[in-house]
């Protein structure tokens, strides 16, 4: 049994999509016999709607294009390009490199967010996944269910009713209290003068939807566009076919079939038992056996299936820095309590930074470098760093590999859905914790404001008691019924070039505050806790600001531009 909603197409608007999709009726499917410019579109509009892929193709792109001359082609039989030179290559030269030089777009439709975690680990593959902050989940599939996972196995045992209820229950709620929500917004942030309409109606339905979205359960259903490799693909479906969770491992096998209709020689090592075999096998094992020896080193770690009384875990005792050194002291924040540590830096690491800098306009071995800038005064250090920072006219303009010198690293507790966000930075090393009730939830300030904080507080209670009861016999997939709104611990590290990154982007105005929370506090850390002002001062559109309707300014961007292109 394989749960997903089958779309359903005229006959017309099946003929045009058998050109360019792998499948009509599998939730993965590849693009071909298209532009590179018109799948790179399609992705890019894809992250923002509520269609599927082909539904957005079929309404919003066909009529742009001129499918005449493919009316021949049938994407869903599969494609053999170039099948013999591959196999020679991979065969006889064993030449993985040629796996790199092949890519394909695919969509991933109706996965859990738990499985677009899994999706997104790849660092070296590009993701667009279908946003929470955009896209309401008040409605339902063709198949008349709310967007949400409903496993196999689960659904057949005892609990499969009451799943299905609580989960229902907890839509219902998400759907009851977006109008209200939506309409409290509306006039807590009136429309001035100089604000148009439509802008503004959509920046308080994304403020709305922010407010709302930890009621969502971790289940919930997104869309993912995937570009990458054939080597990546192969890697990433290595690591689904080893994961834990059932849905990964089914999803895996509905990749490959599409897959293989466009790259089958790079996948040909996949079931070979001396190739893809046998690292699978590797990957369940040693999983395992990590699993096995940490829980016999502290066997009362209590994860996943901790004890929870719903509703009891909010508030805890604040958060407290540790102490200003290389390693961060042994307490941190209380396991419940929201906050960021900064657990490791390297304490000359400004200095390692400035020797880069320098590295490549001197003769001198880098030892000696070290040594000198370590004698620069204050007033020398800041202008070599602003030389090499220069005058940076918006975030994109970052400073070269020398900020790679050094690097922190962070113990972050946040709600799930920031999580999700900052998780998809894949330039750096994130390493996250099993998801579950037991770190606790707040209901968000706006939404008390709203005077909807009992239904947001008991919908978060019928989250943590369906985990409870789904826990013991569904270890894995007891996670989907975790709401956003839980938190999750996890740890980042990342060089000073890529906090750059992470930091201006995810502190930005338009960002939910969950996140730039995070983002902000990791800022201070580095520049008060680990001393690098000067690699602070350098993230100078890092916005440590309170804002209102916080997509205003962005909508109103959007609706200039449309207005001048007429569109």
């Amino acid at each position: 049994m394989v749960p997903y909603a089958e779309e359903q197409f005229t006959e017309e608007e099946a003929d045009v999509l058998r050109r360019y999709v792998t499948s009509l009726d599998s939730p993965v499917f590849a693009l071909v016999n298209l532009p590179e410019v018109v799948k790179g579109a399609l992705f890019a509009r894809y992250s923002r709607s509520p269609k599927s892929l082909r539904r957005l193709f079929l309404d919003e792109f066909v009529d742009d294009l001129d499918v005449r001359g493919d009316a021949e082609i049938d994407a869903t039989v599969g494609l053999r390009r170039a099948e013999a030179l591959y196999d020679r290559m991979f065969g006889e030269y064993g030449d993985d490199s040629v796996a790199q030089l092949g890519g394909v777009h695919l969509a991933c439709e109706q996965s859990s967010n738990l499985l677009t975690k899994v999706l997104e680990r790849g660092r070296l593959m590009a993701y667009l996944e279908q946003s929470t902050r955009y896209i309401g989940y008040d409605s339902r599939l063709g198949s008349g269910h709310y967007r949400y996972y409903r496993d196999p196995d689960v659904l057949a045992s005892p609990l499969g009713a009451r799943y299905v209820g609580d989960m229902d229950r907890m839509f219902d709620t998400y759907a009851e209290l977006l109008p209200t929500m939506t309409a409290w917004l509306a006039r807590r942030f009136p429309r001035r003068p100089d604000e148009a309409e439509i802008p503004h109606r959509r920046a308080v339905r994304a403020k709305a939807l922010d407010a709302l979205r930890g009621l969502l359960p971790a289940g919930s259903l997104s869309n993912v566009g995937i570009y990458g490799s054939g080597q990546s693909y192969e890697q990433l479906l290595l690591r689904m076919r080893a994961h834990p969770l059932p849905e990964a491992r089914r999803y895996a096998e509905l990749m490959v079939v599409e897959l293989r209709k466009v790259i089958p020689s790079f996948l040909s090592r996949l079931d070979r038992p001396d190739r893809g075999g046998t690292w699978v096998s590797y990957l369940e094992e040693t999983g395992r056996r990590t699993a096995d020896v940490v829980a016999r080193l502290w066997p009362d770690d209590g994860v996943p299936g901790t004890t929870v009384v719903p509703g009891a875990l909010q508030d805890r005792p604040g958060f407290d820095s540790p102490r200003a050194s290389g390693t961060a002291a042994p307490s941190g924040p209380w396991p419940g309590s929201p906050g960021v540590e900064l657990v490791d830096w390297d304490p000359d690491g400004e200095t390692a930074v400035l020797a880069a800098i320098c590295y490549p306009h001197s003769s001198l071995p880098e030892s000696e470098i070290t040594r000198r800038v370590a004698r620069l005064g204050e007033a020398e250090r800041n202008a070599l760093m602003r030389a090499y920072v220069g005058d940076r006219v918006n975030r994109r303009h970052r400073p070269g590999r020398a900020f790679e010198r050094t690097s922190y690293r962070f113990d972050v507790v946040c709600d799930y859905g920031a999580f999700r966000d900052l998780q998809r930075h894949r330039m750096l090393t994130i390493e996250w914790q099993p998801l579950g009730p037991h770190l606790g939830a707040e209901v968000p300030a706006l939404v008390e404001e709203a005077g909807l904080g009992g239904a947001y507080q008991q919908s978060l209670d019928r989250s943590g008691e369906l985990y409870q009861a789904l826990v013991g016999p569904w270890p894995d997939q007891a996670a989907y019924a975790v709401a956003f709104g839980y938190r999750i611990r996890f740890s980042l590290q990342m060089n000073a070039r890529e906090a750059m990154h992470l930091i201006e982007l995810r502190s930005s105005r338009e960002g939910h505050p969950a996140y730039r929370t995070v983002a902000q506090e990791m800022h201070d850390l580095i520049a008060r806790q680990a001393g690098h002002r000067t690699i602070a001062a350098a993230m100078r559109f890092v916005d440590h600001d309170d804002h209102g309707l916080e997509r205003l300014q962005s909508e109103q961007r959007v609706a200039e531009r449309r207005g001048v292109q007429g569109v």
